[in-house]
């Protein structure tokens, strides 16, 4: 059987932790911030853990766990 092929926007996006969870970062960080309030814009800023219920399909576009 031939190897998987990583997805490569899926590699540049999404990082795996140690323990095999999926680390990515929030959206609507770029642009029309000033409507945005400072407490919202300061969680934008942290990392996100993917949901448990899409570790199977993160799984299947990083296959060798890559995104460390």
């Amino acid at each position: 059987m031939p190897k998987m092929k990583t997805h490569r926007g899926a590699k540049k996006r999404i990082k795996v932790t140690g323990s095999g969870k999926f680390v990515i970062k929030h959206s609507g960080k770029s642009h029309i911030l000033t409507k945005k309030d400072r407490k919202r814009k300061n969680h934008l800023r942290k990392d996100a853990v993917v949901d448990v219920t899409l570790k199977n399909h993160m799984k299947g576009l990083l296959p060798y766990g890559e995104g460390r």
